[in-house]
């Protein structure tokens, strides 16, 4: 991801140009960024080796 530094004269101006960003992104670009952001989140957590639990249970059906 490339890094560069603007500065804004206000909040809103900000705002509106991360917006922009956004909105320029392929969709597969954010979902790649927001993975990263989910794998940084896990691995703060001690979590980034773990995968997801597996878990089922059987449902008996009423016979009506």
């Amino acid at each position: 991801m490339e890094k560069r530094l603007r500065i804004f004269k206000s909040f809103e101006e900000a705002e509106r140009a991360e917006i922009e960003y956004y909105a320029s992104l392929a969709p597969q670009q954010r979902v790649d960024i927001q993975l990263e952001i989910i794998a940084r989140h896990r691995e703060s957590l001690g979590e980034a080796g773990k995968g997801l639990k597996r878990v089922y249970r059987i449902v008996k059906l009423k016979k009506s």
